[in-house]
């Protein structure tokens, strides 16, 4: 679950609002209606308003008891009496759609289950703990509402005692190049960045998937119709790889450091490039490297510019792979700017893509009523020459150009040798784009005079990485194929890094697991300018991603009526199976910790942080049609 990201003001000012006026008009809006026309072929079934509801085992008992004080122990008095949450969330539901589901839309509930928190220590070891199934299993049965099963087994499935048991032991986490596993919080959240190996003799591995199996074949043996009632499960969470400063990171570009440098992974990537290439001389003539033998190769990870290299090949940053971001945001309320495009040495490169999530802007400027004010070109500079060069954002206004942004940078020879000096060559006399009415901007990257240096090792490196988070995903969904779970049913739980311009999606390498002939249903988080994306519906249209579910879901505005009932209209018409609102809540006030960042997402009626008074009414007319 994500949300937010840094934030620059500056000289350079921009534009979104009208999410087809940027890029691609005629694309983008040929895509809405073969969108909306597939999605009504798709609609056989109704769309179901799944919350992801916190406290779903809280019994009024105990809630209601005011001499109990902690949360803790009011799940222990629950538990001590065989009693569930599921009159609150019934009574939740039923004020979101009284009556009951029915309709189009219908009200239903997002019920997780963290498959390591299953686990208690006994006299024979970590085993799982029955009642917690059985609790699990009693809010299904109680509950007569469409439910999406969460199984939770990412780095957020950290709150049982096995989960610190399991992070002492190396080769259960994912790892830096130093060899050390990452200590890292979310909000005030312990997370624990497990390993992305399939390698079922890892502890870690052998707990998730027996739990995995363990649960399929209890929901096996539940009756008919309350098995019919679970719409989609929803697999392992948000997989990928991790970095320091998870919570405020995503955007960084500059000293990065990734995952998984452990030496199972990085034999693994040895035998992923002898399987791709072949034999070491194929290798050697695509990387112009010199090894011996596939053993010899490292997995990048020092920067050329800090440190001593073994060989060139050793290069990781954020540009290494061949790719410089030309990013930023751009304000347009009046749509005086009908098209944004690239321009590297006075020389055209392409059109720029716009309406990007920027959920950072849309906080820190008041008079800015879209997140969706991003713009982002990933320019491939491997066959630019060395030597400095310019790139200039340039936007068409009535077919007279005007410059957002411009920003050199400098493309270094792998030896280092000094690059020529020669100024760039760039496209003079434009007018500033602030000068249209209305219209600011900024560019966030690249940094001035960034130099770059291009390691083919390094696009492997990343491509590698994202092939274990597609493989682990894949693993995930083989074993709860084979403990008996529908495949019509398994849903990925995954983030979409690309959509927000200002991260960089090498962090978290799931590009992979995004591809539409991915083996299932696919499942993506949407937060903020995501929720109602054009551009987002222009890459699943792309990859032909149809029948999808949104495993968390919040628009977080506040500036603009309507935002959240359109966000939620658009993904009825283009067909998706369900929609998980982040998030309600039935515990009382008194056992909620102080106020975070996350607890501005809690919808509720009188909770005005980040739109959520306007989205909790906005489902309950939602589900009234």
């Amino acid at each position: 679950m994500f949300f937010f990201r840094e934030f620059r003001t500056g000289v350079y000012r921009y534009n979104p609002c009208k999410r087809a006026a940027i890029l691609l008009i005629a694309a983008l809006s040929g895509f809405t209606a073969v969108a909306e026309s597939a999605g009504q072929e798709l609609r056989k079934e109704p769309l179901v308003i799944a919350p992801i509801v916190e406290g779903i085992h809280l019994c009024d008992e105990a809630a209601s008891n005011k001499s109990i004080t902690s949360l803790a122990d009011a799940y222990a008095l629950c538990r001590k009496s065989k009693l569930d949450g599921a009159s609150a969330v019934n009574r939740l539901l039923n004020t979101l759609e009284p009556g009951g589901p029915k309709g189009a839309v219908q009200v239903g509930y997002t019920a997780t289950l963290q498959l390591l928190a299953l686990y208690q220590k006994t006299p024979r070891g970590w085993e799982i703990d029955p009642t917690r199934v059985d609790d699990f299993l009693s809010i299904l049965r109680k509950v007569q509402r469409p439910v999406v099963v969460y199984l939770a087994a990412d780095h957020f499935d950290s709150l049982g005692p096995i989960s610190e048991e399991l992070s002492k032991d190396s080769q259960n986490m994912l790892q830096l190049r130093d060899g050390k596993p990452l200590e890292l919080n979310y909000f005030g959240y312990q997370i624990k960045p497990y390993t992305l190996s399939t390698n079922p003799a890892i502890p870690v591995n052998h707990y998730r998937f027996q739990a995995l199996g363990y649960v399929a074949e209890k929901i096996k043996a539940l009756p008919k119709s309350v098995q019919d009632r679970v719409v989609a499960y929803t697999l392992a969470g948000e997989l990928h790889q991790m970095f320091p400063d998870f919570e405020n990171g995503m955007g960084a570009y500059q000293g990065i450091q990734v995952t998984d440098y452990s030496p199972s992974s990085i034999t693994d990537f040895r035998k992923w490039l002898a399987a791709k290439y072949k034999s070491v001389d194929s290798l050697n003539a695509t990387m112009g490297s010199t090894y011996a033998k596939f053993e010899e190769v490292p997995a990048p990870s020092k920067d050329i510019r800090k440190e001593k290299l073994g060989s060139f090949g050793e290069h990781y940053d954020a540009f290494a792979d061949g790719t410089l971001p030309i990013a930023g945001w751009l304000w347009d309320p009046l749509q005086k700017i009908q098209q944004l495009e690239l321009h590297v040495d006075s020389e055209y490169v392409g059109p720029i893509a716009y309406g990007f999530n920027r959920l950072d802007v849309y906080r820190a400027e008041a008079s800015i009523t879209t997140p969706s004010t991003g713009f982002r070109y990933d320019l491939d500079f491997t066959r630019i020459k060395p030597g400095r060069h310019i790139a200039q954002v340039i936007a068409k206004s009535q077919g007279t150009p005007y410059q957002v942004a411009e920003v050199e940078f400098v493309v270094v020879a792998r030896d280092q040798a000094a690059p020529p000096s020669a100024k760039p060559k760039k496209i003079a006399s434009l007018k500033a784009a602030a000068t249209l009415s209305g219209v600011r901007s900024w560019l966030d990257q690249p940094r001035p005079l960034q130099d770059v240096y291009y390691n083919p090792l390094a696009r492997e490196w990343n491509l590698f990485r994202e092939f274990q988070v597609f493989q682990f995903l894949k693993y995930f969904r083989e074993q709860a194929l084979k403990a008996g779970l529908p495949a019509s049913k398994l849903f990925s739980h995954q983030i979409v890094p690309n959509v927000n311009s200002s991260w960089n999606p090498q962090l978290f390498a799931v590009g992979k697991t995004l591809e539409g002939n991915a083996p299932w249903n696919h499942g993506l988080n949407m937060y903020g300018g995501a929720t109602d994306s054009a551009w987002l519906r222009d890459f699943m249209a792309q990859r032909g991603i149809r029948g999808y579910g949104v495993p968390e879901f919040n628009p977080q505005q506040w500036k603009r009526e309507g935002v959240h009932l359109a966000a939620m209209q658009s993904h009825l018409k283009a067909g998706a199976r369900f929609i998980s609102p982040y998030y309600f809540s039935v515990v009382p006030a008194r056992f909620k910790g102080p106020e975070q960042g996350v607890n501005r997402m809690e919808l509720r009626p009188d909770n005005t942080a980040d739109g959520s008074d306007r989205f909790y009414r906005a489902i309950i007319e939602f589900a009234a049609q």
